[in-house]
């Protein structure tokens, strides 16, 4: 599959396919197989609906607890527009495009399984909106993680019905002009539709997968660094040996410890005589904490992978065996619990990370207090730890979990809801912070290893040192730490 386009139907959606998604010159369509689904669909609804007068929930019914209020046939179509423009009650901040983007993509692929009532031209018209990136402005508050993400994707859903607002080229228009622009019409919606639209977990998933990508890529930096920070401080190596992760095989703190010896393979600072007899738990225990970190992630991971190639609206159409059913898969839980599994682990990443960046300014094993000439008149670096260790403490607030709490809604007929959706939002404010704290250590391993030499670290983690000396030059004497600080975060966004 080429990866400047991608067509999404029955096949598996791919991490790699949301890497791509990501990059921002991806075009997507819809396969053959999905569109034949999306009209067999269709056409059975239409069908069906002509010939009995049962009651069908959200079809010919209202919503939540208006479920036993039939909705007159000639009414079916006012009945969905109502129910988007009803329930676009998002409010917050704005949603960021690139993940607006993943709502859009992973709304398309749950409807292309066939199983949701969509028209063609409903699917298509996301379509459209992916590819010419005009892209539904949606906010962060609203849903509950149950019936769906309901609020954010009803705000996703209302430029289909010429209505909400939508950014094109970092400017905030109304629908319906940009519908101008592009000569389309607002889709008259039928049965069921604006219920397929916003019954699902693609706020939830697309939060998700983004903070996803974004931590595997943390996950490669946090080892990266705190290999660096291991030779700033003169470590010793027993602790990775491969012997003393045979006898403990999580696959996490295995591969972990590998990583680590082969990112200090030849390092002349590591085969050095070392005075201590033991090192401190954040250095020691780096392939345990990060490990088990990773390990997490790859469980996510798959849990994530699992919900977006699924149907997740209500109720779920089954042509083949002419059935419409009510149930539950719209339910967050899954993702909710998930999400603040993920946020523990990514936090822990932190905490250990500016662990280090305390003990390597601490003015142990032969480095300088502060990290600094002439400590005293020079602050050096105290106060980045000061920044790192409020974020750490952040991020500990933010790990409460969101998926224990429940508050009912809907006159108590959904009366357990996941709060997945604050789990996500508080998942992507816990991986922004690691990357912060990730930049503090950088720059503080990469200032406490200059003492090490003539000694060499090696050569890869030189290769590193080197380029982040492109940017942030060795620190002689005091100067506005802001600016270094800021430009290790771009370093670690931009190097790898």
């Amino acid at each position: 599959m080429s990866h400047s386009h991608i067509n999404i139907g029955h096949s598996l959606t791919s991490f790699e396919d949301i890497q791509f998604l990501l990059q921002g010159d991806t075009q997507i369509s819809i396969s053959d197989a999905a569109q034949q689904s999306i009209e067999k669909c269709r056409s059975y609804l239409d069908e069906k609906l002509k010939h009995t007068d049962e009651l069908f929930y959200g079809i010919n019914t209202g919503f939540g607890f208006l479920q036993n209020v039939k909705i007159d046939n000639d009414q079916l179509e006012q009945l969905q527009t109502n129910l988007i423009r009803s329930h676009a009650c998002g409010m917050g901040e704005k949603v960021p495009a690139d993940i607006v983007k993943l709502m859009l993509v992973l709304k398309i692929k749950s409807l292309c399984f066939g199983h949701s009532g969509v028209q063609l031209a409903t699917v298509n018209r996301l379509c459209e909106l992916f590819n010419k990136n005009v892209l539904p402005v949606i906010y962060t508050q609203g849903s509950l993680g149950a019936s769906g993400d309901l609020a954010p994707l009803s705000h996703m859903s209302l430029p289909l019905i010429g209505e909400g607002k939508l950014d094109i080229d970092g400017q905030e228009k109304e629908s319906g002009e940009v519908m101008k622009m592009f000569n389309w019409q607002p889709v008259s919606l039928k049965s069921k539709e604006g219920l397929a639209l916003i019954n699902g977990t693609q706020f939830m998933s697309a939060y998700g997968l983004y903070c996803l990508v974004r931590a595997k890529k943390l996950l490669d930096w946090a080892n990266r660094i705190a290999a660096i920070s291991f030779d700033a401080f003169d470590c010793i190596a027993s602790p990775l040996h491969e012997a003393v992760h045979a006898i403990r095989p999580h696959k996490g703190q295995v591969e972990t410890a590998a990583t680590l010896r082969n990112l200090l393979s030849n390092s002349e600072i590591l085969k050095g005589t070392k005075s201590q007899v033991q090192d401190p738990y954040s250095f020691r225990c780096i392939p345990q904490v990060h490990g088990a970190s990773a390990d997490t992630i790859d469980y996510v991971l798959s849990v994530f992978i699992k919900e977006i190639n699924a149907v997740t609206d209500n109720p779920n159409i089954f042509p083949d065996q002419d059935l419409i059913l009510s149930a539950g898969n719209f339910h967050g839980q899954p993702l909710a619990i998930c999400l603040d599994f993920l946020s523990i682990a990514l936090s822990e990443l932190g905490s250990i990370s500016e662990r280090r960046t305390y003990q390597l300014i601490g003015g142990q094993r032969g480095l300088p207090a502060f990290l600094v000439k002439n400590s005293g008149l020079n602050s050096g670096l105290m106060m980045p730890q000061y920044t790192a260790a409020g974020i750490v403490s952040e991020n500990k607030q933010l790990c409460t979990p969101a998926s224990v709490d429940s508050i009912p809604s809907s006159n108590n007929q959904e009366d357990h809801v996941s709060m997945g959706a604050n789990a996500a939002t508080k998942c992507k404010r816990v991986v922004d912070n690691l990357e912060k704290i990730l930049a503090i250590e950088l720059l503080t391993a990469a200032q406490a290893i200059e003492f090490r030499k003539p000694l060499k670290t090696s050569e890869s983690l030189q290769k590193i040192l080197d380029a982040f000396r492109q940017h942030i030059t060795f620190n002689e004497a005091d100067r506005i730490m802001h600016h270094d600080m800021m430009a290790s975060v771009e370093f670690i966004r931009t190097y790898l």
